[in-house]
């Protein structure tokens, strides 16, 4: 007999449910797919401020001596970059230089780290660096039950944050800053998901429905609105950030993500390092690729062709509600292609016309802003 296992519920899931969250099942956890329409909470992020729960990311602590050593060398970016109160977002890689996955590490203080990373990868990330610890002096926790994380989004959102934490405000792009918010340790990071300005509040379950009515107070100037993940999508995949699991998994590298400028080949040694140095000299043979259709909402799993050819299909794709037309990423066998080369998206049994695009295909504030 099969018992299916219950999602997790995250601590804010009563919540999510009377300000009207449609639930459901997200690789484990029971989370809003939408509020009040994945068109408005959009919209409402691109023009002003929404917040979402985003409990299920995970949080690991890396401290002690080595702990730099062991980030650097578990990374595709140089963590040095990461001077305290700073962090980078990387991609943690295997021996194949595939992504184990995409996170952020930030520097809370010497030989201290926090290392944001995906819902669906906690625990394959904190074996995979307590693996390669060997000897060093380096300690690595699980602390993915004991927070949860809002993420506030949008470009009113720095005006709340003058109230609430005004320090937050010199944050620069990944700048981060501990708090203490009702008696608990908190962390507020300048970063999202979304493309737009915005911080991420990271706070034991303790505090974070505090966290939740103050930042739905201060924001309801704004017109703030609760997001569920349809609109984190969208927002995500305008900008061109990439989903763990669906964009890149442990079988695609970084170059072939397109995100070249997360590797960094001249700090030294780090895993996954020889197979990068051969791609980048040898050149790819698949890279992800975005395009878009002029009519037509692509979904995931859409064979894309060029000159009648089948060339690969896209890995994430929607309608995109600040273009207003139908937009994808795919991992394609012609790596050169230009932007607006012509194309074709098979949808539901026909092909459309559609070309390559240039990704991000939409640059928010989180582009553009200048700390306070």
């Amino acid at each position: 007999m099969i018992t299916a296992t219950a999602p997790r519920k995250t601590a804010l899931n009563e919540t999510m449910r009377k300000a009207g969250g449609r639930m459901v099942d997200f690789h484990g956890w029971e989370l809003p797919i939408q509020f009040e329409g994945i068109l408005k909470e959009h919209a409402a992020v691109r023009n002003s401020a929404g917040i979402f729960d985003v409990s299920h990311m995970g949080q690991l602590f890396v401290t002690g001596a080595d702990s730099f050593k062991l980030l650097q060398k578990a990374n595709a970016n140089d963590l040095r970059k990461a001077t305290i109160g700073k962090g980078v977002y990387s991609h943690l890689l295997n021996e194949k230089g595939g992504l184990v996955d995409d996170i952020i590490a930030f520097c809370l203080a010497l030989n201290r780290y926090l290392v944001i990373v995906n819902a669906t990868t906690s625990v394959k990330d904190y074996e995979w660096l307590r693996s390669r610890t060997g000897k060093d002096n380096v300690k690595v926790e699980n602390m993915s039950d004991h927070y949860s994380m809002l993420a506030v989004q949008g470009p009113s959102v720095p005006k709340m944050m003058e109230t609430f934490a005004p320090e937050a405000l010199k944050l620069p792009r990944f700048g981060i800053v501990e708090k203490k918010l009702y008696g608990e340790d908190c962390f507020i990071s300048r970063t999202g998901y979304t493309g737009e300005d915005g911080f991420e509040i990271t706070a034991p379950h303790a505090a974070i429905q505090n966290v939740w009515d103050a930042m739905m107070d201060l924001g309801r100037p704004y017109g703030i609105v609760p997001c569920g993940l349809g609109a984190r999508d969208t927002l995500r995949l305008e900008s061109g950030y990439l989903l763990y699991g669906q964009d890149v998994d442990d079988d695609h590298t970084t170059y072939e993500a397109n995100y070249g400028w997360v590797v960094c080949l001249d700090k030294g040694d780090f895993t996954g390092r020889d197979v990068l140095l051969k791609q980048k000299s040898e050149g790819l043979k698949r890279k992800l690729t975005g395009v878009t259709l002029a009519g037509g909402v692509p979904r995931p799993g859409c064979k894309v062709f060029k000159g009648g050819k089948e060339i690969g299909e896209l890995a994430s794709a929607t309608y995109s509600p600040t273009l207003k037309k139908g937009i994808g990423v795919g991992y394609l066998s012609e790596p050169g292609l230009k932007p607006g080369e012509p194309l074709e998206v098979e949808v539901h049994g026909k092909r459309l016309p559609a070309q390559a695009a240039r990704t991000p295909f939409h640059k928010g504030t989180a582009f553009t802003f200048k700390p306070s």
